[in-house]
């Protein structure tokens, strides 16, 4: 867990919980497995037992974990628990891996020529990340939102989680999505860290992401290094 919390960045304890569920998602905690002791646990996430005991309550809160009294905390499990991150496709090759970002670039600009149509206006805010799994750089991202549902967008108050961003400032419920997937060149404007150079090929999700009212209110396009994440796509 990192020391310092970047802006937008979940609290510590949504992060470990967050962390678990993908896990559990991804089979690298099955069902029946018994967590560490909470204080070995809480050493090895560099936190607090309290901060861990709090993550622990949000995970037997969602029914993935049974704490017995006496003898430990044991993953119930679900083959599609839901988190903050459900929608999020990509993880580590091995599984799981929390997702974290760093803001590249936020412009409120005309939608490109090579965009769908999507929402009502002429405009979109694109913003620019490099995708995190497990702290390791697995994604770039181009993310246009219809400029309709804000006049600015503040890089600053970007969450790592947009669609949570979404709920709580704009008052937009992403409700579902189709995803494309494909190999594209990294775009030019990659950063150093992400392996990938610009102008290779690699994996590519190309994402709708559709409002309430059924509408594309987002769409994206998300390249990834295949050294590092695959996508999965589970079924309940």
């Amino acid at each position: 867990m990192p020391a310092q919390q970047p802006s937008g960045a979940l609290p510590l304890y949504l992060q470990i919980s967050e962390m678990l569920i993908r896990d559990i998602a991804s089979g690298r905690l099955p069902r029946g497995t018994r967590l560490p002791p909470e204080r070995e646990m809480a050493k090895s996430l560099d936190t607090s037992v309290g901060t861990l005991r709090k993550s622990l309550a949000e995970l037997e809160e969602k029914g993935l974990l049974e704490r017995r009294q006496g003898s430990g905390n044991y993953v119930k499990g679900s083959s599609a628990p839901e988190g903050i991150y459900a929608l999020y496709r990509l993880e580590l090759l091995e599984g799981g891996g929390l997702p974290t970002a760093r803001i590249l670039d936020v412009q409120r600009l005309p939608k490109p020529a090579d965009l769908p149509e999507f929402g009502a206006s002429i405009e979109g805010h694109r913003i620019r990340r490099l995708r995190f799994l497990g702290g390791k750089p697995a994604s770039v991202e181009e993310i246009w939102l219809d400029g309709s549902y804000a006049d600015r967008l503040d890089a600053d108050h970007l969450s790592h989680s947009l669609y949570l961003y979404y709920r709580k400032a704009l008052g937009l419920w992403i409700t579902g999505f189709r995803d494309s997937v494909g190999v594209d060149a990294a775009p030019e404007w990659s950063p150093p860290e992400f392996a990938p150079a610009p102008g290779t090929l690699c994996g590519c999700v190309t994402r709708h992401s559709h409002a309430r009212d059924g509408g594309v209110a987002e769409v994206s396009r998300n390249w990834f290094d295949s050294d590092v994440a695959r996508y999965v796509a589970r079924m309940r």
